[in-house]
């Protein structure tokens, strides 16, 4: 390889031309690139449009929420204001970080350590268990309610935040996509920490946790979303409006004979600018996650 780019340099000082693409293959790859940025554009535009909506609309006041035109001079941050005193904002933040955090929390930890030995230890029955496991994801959440309502009641734990973090805290989904990540850890490190005397445990908790951190954080992001955002199960176990997430706080802005758009908009935005936050701070995990499982 060395000695053929060496020639081709040579011939390159000796007057010998390159090879040139073709006119038409370069401006065919050129169409088709513009034809892919162009289709990005139209999806981001979609994607990123009703939010942008729903910002601008956050700014502006009462009289001019339903014009389209955008005044510099009219935008006011008054929705945002009516909405932090109309709702108590820190309280239902302070809920809504509560479940979320705990879930998060207790869903990373029993997910790695289910997936651990489903990935890294023989023993009878674990691909059935993976097959079970996987079935289990058909079975929509809502199925599980009334069961999962019971049981609370049983432990009275009704109207209390431990009630509305447990049932959905540890997740199926986490459990294969951990299980996955450890399968791209080499197999070597293991079997040289099991030949040197460590622990499973200890193998667990200094080799494959940081080799598998990029999947973590899609969890990470994923079950902040999905509890960040919950509204209908803390609605059923909390009675008492005081403990609500702030998702679910979020419909006390709905008046009984009239809306306030703006105060809707406004109390969105509040709730959806922690995840914007967490999404960025993981997003590059996220990514190394999602481009490892393509290459998988």
């Amino acid at each position: 390889a060395a000695r053929s780019r060496r020639a081709l340099r040579r011939g390159q000082r000796a007057g010998v031309p390159r090879r040139r693409r073709p006119a038409k293959v370069v401006a065919r790859r050129s169409a088709t690139m513009t034809l892919k940025y162009v289709a990005l554009l139209a999806v981001a535009v979609i994607a990123a449009g009703p939010f942008l909506w729903m910002t601008i609309t956050a700014f502006k006041s009462g009289q001019n929420i339903y014009d389209p035109s955008i005044k510099i001079s009219q935008l006011t941050v008054a929705n945002f204001v009516g909405v932090w005193e109309f709702l108590n904002i820190p309280a239902y933040l302070g809920n809504t970080v509560v479940i979320t955090v705990g879930s998060i929390v207790i869903d990373v930890v029993l997910a790695s350590l289910c997936a651990y030995p489903l990935a890294c230890m023989r023993f009878p029955g674990r691909d059935v268990i993976m097959v079970l496991l996987i079935a289990a994801m058909i079975i929509p959440a809502a199925a599980g309610m009334v069961i999962n309502y019971l049981t609370l009641s049983k432990l009275h734990l009704l109207n209390t935040l431990v009630g509305v973090i447990l049932p959905g805290s540890l997740k199926v989904f986490s459990i294969v996509l951990l299980r996955q990540a450890y399968l791209g850890v080499p197999r070597d490190l293991i079997e040289a920490a099991r030949i040197d005397g460590a622990s499973e445990l200890l193998i667990w908790r200094k080799i494959m946790i940081p080799s598998i951190l990029p999947a973590i954080s899609t969890v990470v992001i994923f079950d902040f979303i999905g509890r960040w955002n919950e509204f209908l199960w803390p609605v059923i176990v909390l009675q008492d409006p005081a403990k609500y997430p702030l998702a679910a706080a979020l419909q006390y802005l709905n008046g009984s004979f009239n809306y306030k758009f703006g105060y809707i908009a406004a109390g969105t935005v509040i709730s959806i600018i922690p995840v914007l936050i967490i999404f960025i701070i993981f997003q590059k995990n996220y990514i190394n996650a999602v481009a490892g499982a393509v290459k998988a």
